[in-house]
């Protein structure tokens, strides 16, 4: 076991934490975002509170707009990077949106998107910067690698799979995402390079297409 390391403010021994918090992002010292999500959830239900009491006899255009403008910011703020996989986390940030939703229309049901859709396009965004080679990515980009042979649908861009032993390396926001990024059909992939706009529109309406057969094979 590695000895704690030991950093001093003039004579003042500064104490060691297991998370901080920065750009907004609260860091674990083991690379989980369970305090980020409760961070999170906690921020977006003050938000949403402080909404049903200011607009409570509004129309649902006006619950809608605030929601989108000061709750799903919250939900959505650097969620490429903390998007979770655990049932429990992906829950307690859905029901912030299922209790917007009957605030704003009375009822559970609503047209607006699943939370983990814009979370998982959000990745597929970051991951396409990767590729691009924006500055700010590049560190990130210049370790994926090309796989050692392309199947019959694969397309050209195809990134290598990287076996991950923990759940911490598998579900990390790269890893996860290059299953996705090679399942986007060449077409998408084929116009690189392209502006991130372009691509964005692309992703999304794949996605969308995605998810309504999804539910239609679930309601057959």
């Amino acid at each position: 076991m590695k000895d704690p390391l030991n950093y001093t403010l003039g004579v003042q021994l500064i104490p060691e934490a297991s998370s901080c918090k920065h750009l907004g992002i609260v860091l674990r010292s083991d690379f989980t975002w369970a305090d980020h999500v409760n961070y999170t959830v906690k921020k977006a239900w003050k938000a949403l509170h402080f909404i049903m009491r200011i607009i409570k006899k509004g129309n649902s255009s006006t619950k809608n707009l605030a929601y989108t403008t000061l709750v799903c910011r919250i939900l959505e703020y650097g969620a490429a990077c903390w998007d979770p996989y655990r049932e429990g986390q992906i829950l307690a940030l859905d029901r912030v949106k299922n209790k917007a939703a009957k605030f704003a229309y009375h009822t559970n049901k609503s047209n607006w998107e699943t939370l983990s859709q814009p979370r998982m396009i959000s990745r597929i965004y970051a991951v396409f910067k990767a590729y691009s080679g924006e500055r700010a990515w590049k560190a990130i980009g210049d370790r994926l690698q090309m796989p050692n042979y392309l199947s019959r649908v694969d397309h050209e861009r195809k990134i290598r799979n990287r076996r991950q032993r923990t759940d911490i390396g598998k579900y990390s926001f790269v890893n996860r995402t290059i299953r996705l990024w090679n399942w986007l059909p060449p077409e998408i992939i084929g116009t690189l390079p392209c502006k991130l706009k372009a691509f964005r529109k692309g992703v999304r309406k794949v996605v969308n297409v995605a998810n309504r057969r999804k539910c239609e094979s679930v309601e057959n």
